[in-house]
């Protein structure tokens, strides 16, 4: 909660510095905007949010990764409308598929929209398109016309992870995570196109990223339907926007003559090369869930769920629930206070929340206490009992919350249940070191012989692996590779 008060604080402040607007100079069409937002406060306002993003994203951690993406980047943003600002591009390490920009050149490319790219210009052609929204000054412009509390709907999106926050407001928020309408997200394609010639690579690739996130589009919403849930797809191609038909068209009129648009270079090889061994799933900083298992080598715990349960490793907690939804528990992890005891810990972070038949516990040799709490969940699940666990384990609190829609003589009614799951809190043994190790993209050559469905048996995916394969290698729905082809493969 500290992380979201500064945050909170730090973009209140940034609002009230921000004046009462000013006429200035956009820098893609040349006319007066009005801007409540300076260049300088711009870069600024930028640069506080960065800071807040890495903390919560985390970088990806491939250095070589990193400066691919970087050179890629600063050679684009040399041929854009704004040359002379100070451009800073970072992998994130996040398993969307998404990329988006902040304002004062900062642009964030997740490793999970690389593993669904192509080539280097398709590459490219999302960071040509962040760049846009950049130059364009599209979040100052939003501001502008009375969007100015999305600033701390970003803030509230990224100390929460949730979607549904996200969407309450905008720089932000909904505009960051999610896109900018209509005008500007073909605006940004336009002005990506043009930076894509510019730098030598084939305009093409920007209708070749539309295309491979449209697939990737329509098969994430089917799923999301059937899974009850929201759809996660690259706010680029969202529902916001215009039909991904009429994208393909305004595209094709950026990049000129369709016979011409293919020049320039691709890079499908040196993309390939760069991507060997990206992580996909959770990445080994994040923690691996193998079987209902977590195991988090740096930290060197792994803990067990319940095995018909659904484990959800977040990026600020593990989730994790019943098939129907009728009970819930996560973890969380805090510095461990010096000062003070399991017991007081948890009383001093509940503050005025009363809590009830508390006992000390011991896991695995590691001090700790549990109580329940009469209401208060923190999964949303409602006013009903709550169960709280801290346990000390090194330098870290372990909190435990979980909570039932049903509850039985003041406990939640999947009490017992929990608490046999914070037993389960132990040290990695050195025979599970490798079980931290995440699923990877590795690279093959196809022949003659290979067919996707034959690769995706064998592929550590959970769910609908033939798909993602297919998604990820541009063969949606049922394309094949064709011999000599590179494909990806996850293992």
């Amino acid at each position: 909660m500290n992380v979201f008060k500064t945050f909170l604080h730090l973009l209140t402040g940034v609002i009230l510095g921000l004046g009462l607007g000013s006429c200035a100079t956009n820098p893609v069409t040349g006319n007066r905007d009005v801007a409540v937002v300076s260049e300088k406060g711009e870069i600024e306002q930028g640069r506080k949010a960065h800071e807040e993003v890495i903390k919560f994203y985390g970088v990806y951690e491939d250095q070589a990764l990193q400066d691919y993406v970087n050179e890629i980047g600063q050679r684009l943003a040399r041929n854009s409308h704004r040359p002379d600002l100070e451009w800073h591009f970072t992998v994130v390490d996040a398993d969307d598929i998404n990329a988006f920009a902040l304002p004062g050149g900062y642009i964030y490319i997740t490793r999970g929209i690389m593993a669904y790219l192509n080539s280097e210009a398709e590459l490219a052609a999302v960071i040509g398109h962040e760049i846009g929204h950049v130059t364009a000054r599209h979040s100052v412009r939003q501001q502008s016309q009375g969007l100015l509390a999305g600033i701390l709907g970003m803030g509230a999106a990224i100390f929460t992870g949730s979607q549904a926050v996200a969407d309450l407001a905008n720089i932000g928020g909904q505009a960051v995570l999610r896109g900018y309408g209509r005008d500007m997200e073909l605006e940004a394609d336009k002005l990506g196109a043009e930076y894509l010639a510019k730098t030598g690579y084939s305009p093409q690739a920007i209708i070749d990223v539309v295309g491979v996130l449209k697939n990737q589009e329509v098969f994430e919403i089917d799923l999301a339907r059937a899974e009850g849930r929201e759809p996660r797809v690259y706010h680029g191609v969202f529902s916001t926007h215009p039909s991904a038909d009429a994208r393909l068209q305004q595209a094709v009129q950026v990049v000129g003559d369709p016979g011409n648009s293919g020049a320039g270079r691709v890079g499908r090889e040196d993309y390939f090369q760069h991507i060997e061994g990206l992580s996909v799933g959770s990445s080994k900083a994040q923690g691996i869930v193998r079987d209902n298992r977590f195991y988090h080598s740096s930290l060197g715990i792994t803990v067990a769920f319940p095995r018909d349960w659904v484990v959800l490793n977040q990026r600020n907690r593990l989730l994790a629930h019943t098939r129907g939804q009728d009970s819930f528990l996560q973890i969380t992890i805090a510095d461990r206070p010096e000062d003070l005891s399991p017991r007081e810990f948890l009383a001093k972070e509940l503050g005025r929340v009363r809590l009830s038949a508390g006992e000390d516990m011991t896991v695995d040799g590691k001090e700790g206490y549990a109580a329940i709490a009469a209401s208060g969940s923190p999964l949303d699940q409602g006013a009903g009992p709550v169960r709280y666990v801290a346990i000390y384990r090194d330098k870290s609190v372990y909190m435990f919350a979980a909570a039932s829609r049903s509850s039985h003589n003041g406990v939640p009614a999947a009490d017992r249940i929990f608490l046999s799951t914070v037993q389960t809190l132990r040290g990695l043994r050195p025979t599970e070191f490798p079980l931290t190790e995440p699923n990877r993209i590795h690279i093959m050559q196809a022949d003659a012989s290979t067919r996707m469905a034959t690769l995706a048996r064998s592929a550590p995916i959970p769910k609908y692996p033939e798909q993602i394969l297919r998604l990820m290698n541009d063969l949606y729905p049922n394309k094949e590779p064709v011999p000599g082809q590179l494909v990806k493969i996850v293992r």
